[in-house]
């Protein structure tokens, strides 16, 4: 089957949601994927940060294997020892009071979230505060809580009151909260932005403000957990505490797991039988992300991350070029700035000589490898950029001639 088939069959049977993706995957190994006509990647996207380990970790592979051959589900019906050891691992490397509700992906891990905060309020709190041009999915719940129009105005109205201040605006985000406020619902970097970080200093702005007012601080770590950032959590690099925190993307390693961390009050707010999913907690997908938090310890892959992320901001600050305005994100979790709207032609000529990257928004690209990525492979990414963005100058001028 070749690349051209699996597309026209892709076209053909499957919604046109996604359109048709330009490249048909068949293999991975480490931090390189084949397609179906057999050509070699780099992957720096990592399935939208998600494959932590790369492709076929024999960490991850064990586990999956063994837990499917063992017991691959029970519903939320059972108690079962990964659920368990899951949900400690997570409590003990966030430390405090704290309990967690398991999902299947980052958007069910914020509906949870929402209703969660929903019950400890109460009934006097009315509506919520979200940043613009943030994400937190796209079910109806998190995408009232997106800031993203394009997305969300097709599918409105959506039955809750959502106010929207400027990503990492301290100044308006406190004219926007009161006593009325439910909760603050925020990311430390804007991932689908283009890989925007807040302010220094804002989350613990954010988690004053939440405590001066009786909001609820939710932080959607969802892109930025499990080591993204190089450490465990983003928010630990400024020594603050949210009161709910979501997780999914690499927490998983390629399962679909997402979680809902509740501390404090908000560990207990759920009472029997206000939430459920009959996936969540999957014995699976649990075992894959007991793995991913083994294999992150065992190998050092945090201080690898701060590492690489290092590296590679330096050597893309280092690359000259009238498309390249710069980068920013943090540990390997990175934006290539551009100097107008060229993402589109980056990310195909990328993939043209042999990198998968991700155009996140028209002036950014999106590098978000698996954290294993080695500096040779780096290397070799930073010595083809150059000729990438020719390509995609030459690429954005003739599309403007014609």
């Amino acid at each position: 089957m070749t690349s051209s088939e699996l597309r026209e069959r892709f076209a053909a049977s499957i919604m046109p949601n996604y359109g048709v993706p330009p490249v048909a995957l068949t293999l991975g190994r480490g931090c390189e994927v084949y397609d179906a006509d057999g050509r070699q990647y780099l992957d720096l996207i990592a399935g939208i940060a998600v494959s932590s380990l790369g492709h076929g970790h024999p960490a991850l592979v064990k586990a999956v294997a063994h837990q499917a051959a063992t017991l691959a589900h029970t519903s939320n019906l059972f108690v079962h020892e990964r659920e368990v050891q899951l949900a400690e691992r997570l409590v003990g490397l966030l430390g405090g009071d704290a309990k967690v509700f398991f999902a299947n992906s980052g958007t069910e891990a914020n509906e949870a979230a929402l209703k969660l905060v929903k019950r400890a309020a109460g009934s006097g709190r009315h509506y919520f505060v979200a940043a613009d041009k943030g994400f937190h999915g796209r079910s109806a719940g998190s995408l009232a809580l997106t800031g993203k129009e394009s997305i969300r105005e097709p599918f409105g109205p959506f039955g809750m009151d959502v106010r929207f201040v400027p990503h990492g605006d301290l100044e308006a985000l406190t004219e926007a909260v009161d006593e009325n406020c439910v909760a603050v619902f925020v990311e430390p970097t804007q991932g689908e932005a283009g890989v925007v970080p807040a302010p220094e200093g804002y989350l613990a702005g954010v988690r004053a403000l939440c405590d001066e007012t009786g909001a609820a601080f939710v932080l959607d770590e969802i892109q930025s957990g499990i080591g993204r950032t190089g450490q465990w959590f983003a928010h630990q690099e400024e020594g603050v505490r949210p009161d709910v925190l979501t997780l999914a993307k690499g927490l998983g390693g390629g399962l679909p797991i997402g979680a809902c961390v509740g501390f404090g009050r908000y560990a207990d707010a759920f009472h029997k039988g206000d939430h459920g999913s009959t996936f969540g907690g999957n014995p699976v997908a649990c075992a894959a992300a007991l793995a991913v938090i083994d294999t992150i310890e065992s190998e050092g892959l945090l201080a690898h991350t701060s590492v690489m992320g290092d590296l590679l901001a330096e050597q893309i600050e280092g690359v000259k070029h009238p498309l390249l305005a710069g980068q920013r994100g943090s540990g390997l979790w990175r934006a290539l700035e551009l100097t107008g709207p060229h993402a589109a032609h980056v990310q195909e000529q990328a993939a043209v000589r042999g990198f998968l990257v991700n155009a996140v928004a028209p002036d950014a690209i999106r590098i978000a490898p698996p954290l294993v990525i080695t500096p040779e492979q780096i290397g070799v990414f930073i010595e083809a950029l150059p000729t990438v963005l020719d390509a995609a100058e030459a690429a954005a001028t003739k599309e403007h001639q014609s």
